[in-house]
């Protein structure tokens, strides 16, 4: 039994580890204020926490039903883990797009995530072409 802390304290970790980074590579989301909940599914449970962004001020991440969550990401608890330690914004897009993760929620708040991660990728396409046109 002394496993099960250690996984949830693992989890959370992880969470805040992968919201960090996704803010780092897309930082116009840095000020946004938003409840959403993070359920990941393992073999016969499923893990659930609520995930507060207070804007500047930072991440709260508690275990547990947010259900105050505006948004509601699922994806297996494995393809979690690799994605919180490896994934970079194109491939969080690209698990979105193919169903390894799914988000329900107010549609209003999901398109302007993606229109803000959009905004970010034109960006940084194009800071990349003008450093390979010197």
């Amino acid at each position: 039994m002394p496993d099960k802390p250690e996984k949830t304290e693992d989890a959370k970790t992880l969470i805040e580890t992968a919201v960090r980074r996704f803010l780092e590579e897309v930082p116009a989301l840095a000020p946004l204020k938003l409840v959403f909940a993070v359920e990941l599914k393992g073999r016969g449970d499923v893990q659930m926490y609520r995930v507060q962004l207070n804007g500047q001020d930072g991440l709260d991440v508690t275990k547990g039903i947010g259900e105050d969550a505006r948004v509601r990401v699922e994806m297996p608890r494995a393809f979690f883990n690799i994605m919180a330690k490896e994934g970079k914004v194109p491939d969080w897009r690209e698990a979105f797009t193919y169903g390894q993760a799914k988000a329900t929620g107010v549609e209003q708040i999901k398109q302007l995530i993606v229109h803000v991660v959009e905004k970010q990728e034109q960006r940084t396409a194009t800071r990349r072409a003008r450093q390979h046109e010197g």
